[in-house]
């Protein structure tokens, strides 16, 4: 009779684990969900971070209910909870960097800290972010280069893709020019880069005189721009701005 009673014991722990964990799994899915889909994570990302979560869960739940079915039949569970601290701490002590770069890459992930495609800037090494995982973080530079940054060892994430990015351009024009003149001519020139380039949010403004050496003077210039699209932005102010200075006759040192 007492077997019976362990047995059906045993089989309520059985369906009460399977309940918790559906239940569980369902909270976990919808919270990443909702957290990640507030910072326009990729589907990939929402995946492997659901599923982590979701399989540490399940691990941890059934291995209560393995003990607690186990205890019903008068099995001694003290060797096996004994047996995975012992197993734990081997492998913490074995693998910690591996440890580190996993539960590092974990709160990169759940915080949204980058995704790929963005422009970053990670332990000093800039580029664009081609895959991102529980152990790496690939960036590919600018020159070609693909560094490899285990997640473990990552001091600091700059992220440039979030938000309206800045042009800014300096020009230098000998001591002797009109200063007014330049930043009028200049100004004109911003005006009509505005009105022709969609990707400029803000400006260009002539913010004035940055500084004053013996031979020269620089003339600062702004623009607020679409994100990633600075560096063209720029390119297309040095550009106009030169020819507007030469057709004034203004002088560069």
């Amino acid at each position: 009779m007492e077997w019976l009673i362990s047995l059906a014991t045993a089989g309520i722990i059985i369906v009460v684990s399977i309940a918790v964990y559906g239940v569980v799994k369902s909270v976990i899915t919808r919270l990443i969900e909702k957290r990640m889909a507030a910072g326009n994570a990729p589907q990939p990302r929402v995946d492997t971070l659901r599923t982590l979560v979701t399989s540490l869960i399940g691990y941890v739940i059934f291995f209560i209910a393995l003990v607690a079915v186990l205890e019903k039949f008068d099995v001694d569970t003290t060797g096996i909870i004994a047996g995975a601290g012992i197993l734990g701490l081997a492998i913490g002590f074995g693998a910690q960097g591996l440890v580190s770069d996993v539960v590092t890459g974990f709160f990169v992930l759940l915080e949204n800290q980058v995704n790929v495609g963005e422009y970053v800037t990670i332990n000093n090494f800039s580029g664009v972010v081609e895959e991102t995982g529980l152990r790496v973080i690939k960036v590919r530079g600018f020159n070609g280069d693909l560094h490899f940054i285990p997640n473990r060892e990552i001091g600091s994430l700059t992220n440039h893709s979030r938000g309206n990015m800045q042009a800014l351009v300096d020009f230098t024009i000998a001591y002797k020019e009109n200063v007014d003149q330049a930043i009028r001519v200049l100004q004109e020139g911003c005006d009509r880069i505005g009105d022709k380039m969609s990707e400029i949010i803000e400006g260009p403004n002539v913010l004035g005189v940055q500084s004053v050496g013996s031979s020269d003077v620089v003339i600062r210039v702004l623009a607020k721009t679409k994100n990633g699209e600075q560096w063209k932005v720029e390119r297309e102010l040095r550009k106009e701005l030169k020819k507007a200075l030469d057709e004034a006759g203004i002088n560069l040192p």
